[in-house]
């Protein structure tokens, strides 16, 4: 795994350094699914490319963190954004996303998920969602309880 540093000059809620670990092999893959978005994810990110905050913050897609590679991704918010097409519905799936979320919340990482669905109907909620996380600094959502 690689560290990547990354100095963080906001608020000081989010300050701190950051050491996020992820799969160097993984940064190939990343750069494929970057130009194979679903129709959900496009969306999404046109969307959010038109919100105000937008200019003030640096969100990236598609981008390796751990094992995984995460849809959306905002380091200086700590915050990843999920867009769960229509196989996060299966039990299987739902586990990987549980252990996936997880791990990113061990990392210091907030998560956000939305479905496809979510996103195809009610995009301006979704924004609404983020732009409230992004003015309290934390997560609508609570977070997942360790077993």
């Amino acid at each position: 795994m690689i560290y990547l540093i990354l100095n963080l000059k906001i608020d000081p809620m989010f300050s701190k350094k950051r050491l996020l670990p992820y799969a160097a092999n993984l940064k190939e893959k990343a750069r494929d699914l970057r130009n194979q978005s679903t129709p959900a994810e496009k969306r999404f990110w046109n969307g959010l490319r038109k919100m105000p905050f937008y200019e003030s913050l640096t969100f990236n897609r598609k981008k390796p963190i751990g094992n995984y590679i995460v849809d959306f991704y905002c380091h200086r918010l700590h915050l990843v954004v999920e867009i769960d097409g229509d196989s996060h519905g299966q039990t299987e799936t739902q586990l990987k996303d549980i252990e996936r979320t997880r791990f990113l919340q061990s990392q210091g990482l907030t998560v956000l998920r939305f479905t496809n669905s979510e996103i195809d109907k009610s995009l301006d909620a979704v924004m609404v969602e983020i732009e409230t996380f992004i003015k309290k600094g934390k997560s609508p959502l609570p977070p997942l309880k360790k077993e």
